[in-house]
């Protein structure tokens, strides 16, 4: 009878390596399948080690969002800051970042905003790691209001088409078209407005 023994903690980077199996797991399979039991055996070390890091499940899943959100900001942030953009080259910008970090990590992105984390509000920094995302977008279009409007509209897109309620072409196509259509989309909504 061939018995899996524990095997004994050590790992040079166990929290990146565990967040990274997470990720994975996340993209690859489903919410239901991230385990912190998968998590390790992905990772390659015993049950016990995930404990080291993330005291249960929830405290882990809010890591996995918080990274989602900082990387959210970091593509928003470089979308935005090429010179000579009007404002409406700037949405569309951020609109494709946007829709560029849902075509490439939509678990995450549903992790992010969805019901998985129903106590959002015991983690501030999971709150300020949100907040920063409409920030950044309000900063770089120089107004926050609009910033929060653009967010909101973007998102719902994104949502909508994540759950295959409107189709931009990824049914057929995939994903990756999200961006380009996003943009298009974008421009012809703000173009005379600018004007």
């Amino acid at each position: 009878m061939n018995v899996e023994r524990p095997r004994p903690y050590h790992h040079g980077d166990l929290r990146n390596a565990l967040l990274s199996a997470a990720r994975e797991i996340l993209e690859e399979k489903s919410l239901a399948d991230l385990s912190l039991r998968a998590v390790a055996r992905r990772a390659g070390v015993s049950h016990a080690a995930p404990y080291r890091h993330f005291p249960n499940h929830e405290a882990l899943l809010v890591e996995i969002a918080i990274e989602g959100f900082l990387a959210l900001k970091t593509e928003i942030a470089q979308a935005a800051i090429r010179p000579n953009f009007g404002k409406t080259d700037r949405i569309a910008a951020i609109g494709a970042a946007y829709m560029r970090f849902v075509a490439t990590r939509p678990a995450q992105a549903r992790l992010m905003f969805g019901p998985q984390l129903p106590h959002r509000d015991r983690f501030p920094s999971l709150a300020a790691a949100a907040d920063a995302v409409g920030a950044e977008i309000g900063t770089a279009l120089g107004d926050h209001a609009t910033g929060l409007g653009i967010w909101a509209a973007v998102h719902g897109l994104a949502m909508l088409i994540l759950e295959n309620v409107v189709d931009l072409g990824q049914r057929r196509s995939g994903l990756a078209v999200l961006p380009s259509r996003a943009e298009i989309l974008l421009r012809s909504l703000f173009a005379e407005k600018e004007e």
